[in-house]
């Protein structure tokens, strides 16, 4: 029970180290960026292990840790930070804080792997116990039962009109029958089950995967309370309760609409990109986000009841969310049918030799193709995911692949994705006390980091306001507008205050805003049609974006390009600090997408990564939309991928990983055709009999699929 003194570490386990009162590790091995300890059996259950693996994960630069309970190892991969400060965490560490309640899709994860290898082991006992203990009769029932369902499978293919891969299985299967080699026969269709297994298991993972990539993660709703409105704990949040969803944010739960007009992206639900109008009346789905308006919502399911859940049963049957390259696989598996059917035909027509024919029978290659190209894309999207980069389908990270173009907005996702409030200068009569409490006020309502700058300087000075302001409406890439002890106030770009709104600038503070500091963006706050106030942000560079600018250049992108809404000056000195290659200066939305047309119609491949609403209609436009996690609900939901706002380094493991992906499928490509062209050579020459061509075509595809399902990147 005493804990150990941290001078007595060392590393190959010589010596153990607490970090519970109960319990103790050793470090079984460290090299930079991968450590390893262990605390012996059973030191810790499976809450616990997910209780260390989230304490781990919020430490800075630890990307990926797994934690196993029967031996009690924690498996650590990190970069950026010292091996001195995961110690540390590890030390903090008590057994209360391991009491974390696991996931459901976490422990439908583990119950899922339990299951397959269960029935993996089940299967091998079986085929073995009949092999062993059965009589001859009973095992060759057993191998007319079993075939039973092969055949209807492949008489189901040819009732489709169709010679696919379970034409092909029946045919061999029934080839062996036919000439009584069943051992032969069951040995296929054992290998073909525990291919079935596998596929199967894969399928299932992959349904996972995307379903955590539509997971609803809100913590906070606004409800609609007698007086007002109060954010509160989306988990307080029950049937009946009133709630109020804005511009850019998820609605949480599925209700109808009470009062108010917007416009719906619900992509997430029916695949549709275009926006569905709403209004009182209108039925809305958890997980679906608003583009514009606002909505007051009368919620009739919220939580596990909402509806997002049901619409997992449809990615299994989603085309659109797989890889091209997986999909010609896929058709490329059926294609080769035919032609394996007709050179068995034709060798035993020249030959008379059954055993040869049979041969080229046992040894297909679209098994394989079929099999491993889906397994790999799933690997490569687990894998991504562990590094905190989610991908909605695999057709994305091949696009990634093929990029030549990457477009970049400048707030939150080149800069800062916490920008800070530095500067408040009055230009009228109001206090600094009511331009900070209004504008907090206003911008508290929207997903965009220089709004939450605004709340956060409010916050830490005190400045707590209440709702006093009227409906708000807010203008996509422009600003807000409300009223307030009924003058209308209005916040925003130069272009919405002054050239939308017409406001101007008080005469005698001409001299005043003339001397803005330029090194800043400026936020614009009117009452009334007169300009009261500019808020100045600094906005600081992301120390790594010239290091990840450089690195895409390296990894072949050819052409990046950064587009924002400020002024042309703060645009200028971030492009040239960067090192993009062109940049726009004060556009709007519109026009983000419109370049995206262009290079296009140039035959360009364009990946947009932006973070606010601003940037929706350039991620949809985009072949590829990457949006920052920090960032605005609607751009997560548009975007195909959605990575961590910690740094940019996230776009360089993203490339490569999507390269070493085409490089896989296309490695097992070349391996399967050509070890399967052996195979068949070597049948056709009576060196391998029908069985053991079989069996090395078998196991050559689960060794390629295993070999699929390890890691791209060390």
């Amino acid at each position: 029970m005493d804990r150990p003194q941290r001078g007595k570490r060392t590393e190959k386990g010589v010596s153990p180290f607490s970090f519970s009162l109960s319990m103790h590790y050793q470090v079984i091995h460290h090299t930079p960026g991968r450590l390893r300890v262990r605390s012996g059996r059973c030191a810790f259950n499976h809450d616990q292990a997910y209780g260390i693996e989230c304490r781990l994960l919020k430490q800075k630069g630890v990307y990926s840790v797994k934690a196993t309970p029967c031996n009690g190892g924690v498996f650590i991969l990190y970069e950026g930070t010292s091996p001195q400060a995961i110690f540390r965490t590890l030390d903090r560490l008590r057994p209360e804080t391991l009491r974390s309640h696991e996931p459901e899709e976490r422990a439908e994860a583990r119950k899922l792997a339990r299951s397959f290898f269960l029935r993996i082991a089940g299967k091998a006992s079986s085929f073995l116990f009949c092999k062993v203990f059965l009589p001859p009769p009973l095992r060759m029932a057993k191998v007319f039962w079993n075939y039973s369902s092969y055949l209807r499978r492949g008489m189901a293919g040819l009732g489709s009109g169709r010679l696919n891969v379970a034409v092909l299985d029946a045919v061999s299967i029934g080839v062996s029958i036919g000439t009584k080699a069943y051992g032969t026969a069951n040995s296929i269709m054992f290998l073909l089950s525990i291919s079935d297994l596998l596929e199967n298991y894969t399928r299932k993972k992959t349904r996972a995967a995307l379903a955590a990539s539509l997971s609803i993660n809100i913590d906070r709703v606004w409800r609609v309370e007698e007086g007002g409105m109060r954010q509160v704990p989306m988990e307080q949040i029950r049937p009946g309760e009133k709630i109020r969803v804005d511009a850019g944010n998820v609605i949480p739960v599925d209700g109808t609409v009470l009062s108010g007009e917007a416009e719906v992206n619900q992509a997430a639900m029916t695949g549709e990109s275009e926006a569905a109008s709403k209004r009182e009346g209108s039925v809305v789905f958890a997980g679906t986000t608003l583009e514009t308006g606002s909505l007051v919502i009368r919620v009739d399911a919220a939580g596990d009841q909402s509806r997002i859940n049901n619409i997992i049963a449809l990615i299994d049957h989603s085309e659109e969310l797989k890889a091209r390259i997986q999909s010609r696989a896929e058709k490329l598996a059926d294609s080769i049918v035919p032609y394996t059917l007709l050179t068995a035909g034709a060798l035993f027509l020249f030959t008379r030799n059954i055993s040869k024919a049979l041969s080229v029978l046992m040894v297909d290659y679209s098994c394989a193709i079929k099999l491993a190209t889906p397994i790999s894309v799933i690997s490569a999207m687990k894998e991504a995911a562990a590094r905190k980069i989610m991908i909605k389908g695999g057709k994305f990270m091949e696009l990634f692949a093929k990029t030549d173009t990457i477009v970049f907005d400048k707030t939150g996702t080149l800069t800062s994705a916490c920008p800070q409030v530095t500067q408040i200068i009055p230009l009228s009569d109001c206090s600094r006390e009511y331009i900070l409490k209004t504008a907090a006020c206003l911008e508290e309502h929207f997903p965009h980091s220089v709004a939450r700058a605004v709340v956060r300087k409010a916050l830490e000075e005190g400045l707590h306001h209440e709702e006093e302001h009227a409906e708000v409406e807010y203008i996509v890439a422009h600003g807000i507008a409300s009223r307030v002890s009924g003058e209308r106030v209005v916040i925003g770009s130069y272009h919405f205050v002054f050239e939308d709104e017409g406001c101007y600038i008080p005469t005698a503070e001409t001299a005043k805003f003339d001397a803005l500091p330029d090194t800043y963006s400026h936020l614009y706050l009117a009452v009334s049609g007169v300009l009261a106030a500019v808020i100045c942000i600094e906005d600081p560079l992301r120390p790594e974006a010239a290091e990840v600018i450089r690195g895409l250049r390296e990894l072949g992108v050819s052409k990046l390009v950064m587009m924002t809404g400020d002024n042309e000056k703060t645009a200028r000195a971030v492009a040239e600090a960067v090192g993009v290659d062109a940049y726009f200066a004060e556009v709007l939305p519109e026009d983000k997408a419109a370049f995206i047309q262009a290079e296009h119609a140039a035959g360009r491949k364009v990946i947009m990564l932006g973070d606010g609403v601003n940037d929706s209609p350039a991620l949809s436009e985009a072949d590829v939309g990457v949006a920052i996690s920090d960032g605005a609900a609607i751009a997560r939901e548009v975007a195909d991928i959605t990575v961590s706002a910690d740094d940019l380094y996230a776009l360089l493991t993203l490339k490569r990983l999507s390269d070493a992906l085409m490089e896989r499928i296309h490695s097992n490509y070349r391996k399967i055709i050509s070890f399967n062209f052996l195979l068949i050579c070597l049948g056709v020459a009576g060196v391998l009999p029908p069985a053991t061509s079989a069996l090395l075509h078998n196991a050559s595809t689960l060794v390629i699929s295993l070999k699929s399902m390890t890691k791209l990147l060390a």
